[in-house]
């Protein structure tokens, strides 16, 4: 089988709170899986997030940021005011007065954007309408051979992709990369695939660091669930 996008996982120091804040800024139910915690995905196209407990605290930027859209005027303010209530805050990241997005962080530091209705980019995909990496074109093109996904942007060594059914993009914005901080990184993908599978995705690139653990072409981690394993959402 080819490899499948399992879920965003998140490191947490409270797995639990974390959860419900994202639960509320995305509309979804919170479900336990031990001392874990899912927000399962709503339609296809659309990732469930996981959030795991670390004692880690977050060091810097993370490489994995979310971009959550907006319909109109009125809900781009309220998804911002949401994500104040539930605990976030602002952030300042540098960007310039003139960008339009609103910049800010969750309750653990965790960087997301608030996109204005008028992006025709994410047009459809959703409240949670990308994933935006740090990474290169060449890990782009490694994620869609991986998981079978088209390229939906490829120019200026700048990368998206997105599930034949629809749903969050994720896209990579090119040279340079950011470092990484810690031993993992805070955000990484999860994806369930068999042995064989396994073979496949280090045959295009990646490379073993452990138990159930890969990293991309870039270096960045990737947790593998056994496709067995799998429970569809």
């Amino acid at each position: 089988m080819t490899a499948q996008l399992w879920a965003l996982t998140f490191d947490s120091l409270d797995a639990r709170a974390l959860a419900t804040f994202w639960a509320g800024m995305l509309g979804r139910e919170v479900e336990a899986d031990g001392a874990s915690y899912e927000l399962p995905s709503p339609e296809p196209g659309q990732p469930r997030l996981r959030f795991v407990p670390t004692g880690a605290v977050k060091a810097g930027p993370n490489r994995i940021h979310l971009h959550l859209t907006s319909t109109s005027e009125t809900d781009f303010r309220a998804t911002v005011e949401r994500a104040l209530t539930l605990g976030g805050s602002h952030l300042d990241v540098g960007q310039l007065p003139e960008e339009d997005h609103v910049v800010l962080a969750d309750p653990e530091g965790n960087e997301l954007c608030v996109i204005p209705p008028d992006n025709k980019f994410l047009a459809g995909t959703g409240k949670l309408g990308e994933l935006a990496c740090d990474g290169s074109r060449a890990v782009g093109v490694f994620w869609s051979e991986a998981l079978g996904w088209p390229l939906v942007w490829d120019q200026d060594e700048e990368t998206a992709i997105q599930s034949p059914d629809g749903g969050t993009k994720i896209a990579w914005g090119g040279p340079p990369r950011a470092p990484k901080y810690g031993e993992r990184d805070r955000l990484r993908l999860e994806v369930a695939a068999d042995d064989d599978e396994v073979e496949r995705l280090v045959g295009l690139g990646a490379s073993r660091v452990g138990a159930g653990q890969l990293a991309d072409p870039d270096g960045n981690d990737v947790d593998v669930r056994p496709a067995a394993a799998v429970r569809r959402p």
